[in-house]
């Protein structure tokens, strides 16, 4: 029994060496192509599709925790990557966006904080973040998205966009039934 225990010791050595060494390979989830405003709204005229923002700030938690679990789910990234133009929007960018003849700015707030005005005109002003706003194919918006969403609830919204289920029934209908 004695000389079984260097055995094993060195054996167990041995494993954790080879495996240190030696990562196991996990299949890699694509990463999804984030499109500037300006990039979507280019592509948008030679190829239409919806869109798809994101609107953020780089203070937001609940923010960050969206970009790694639940747009990093190839599941999510897959549909929004097929049906959508995915924008990420920062609420409080300082670089103007022009988009159709208007020029959206950065307007400086007394706390320190600012606004960017697309971000203020999507949201309806109704400042929380992450906010998902969803748009057709014409800009004309769609639904507005508040608060973290877990993967499940990501795909139901998506396809309520996506597949145009809003036409034709309410979000809490649509929700409550799938």
């Amino acid at each position: 029994m004695k000389n079984l225990l260097p055995v094993i010791v060195l054996t167990g050595i041995s494993w954790c060496l080879l495996t240190a060494f030696h990562p196991v390979s996990r299949p890699e989830t694509p990463a999804l192509k984030w499109y500037t405003w300006e990039e979507a709204a280019a592509l948008q005229k030679t190829n239409p599709k919806k869109i798809f923002v994101d609107v953020y700030t780089d203070w937001c938690g609940w923010c960050k925790r969206m970009d790694r679990s639940t747009f990093a789910d190839e599941k999510v990234a897959s549909y929004l990557a097929e049906h959508f133009y995915p924008v990420k929007l920062n609420a409080e960018q300082k670089a103007d966006i022009q988009f159709n003849g208007e020029t959206f700015k950065y307007v400086s707030g007394g706390n320190g904080r600012g606004i960017h005005t697309l971000a203020y005109a999507l949201l309806d002003g109704k400042m929380g973040y992450p906010s998902m706003v969803y748009l057709n194919e014409k800009y004309e918006r769609i639904m507005i998205s508040p608060g973290y969403k877990e993967v499940p609830d990501m795909l139901k919204e998506l396809r309520f966009a996506a597949e145009d289920k809003y036409q034709s029934t309410d979000w809490e209908s649509f929700r409550d039934s799938n």
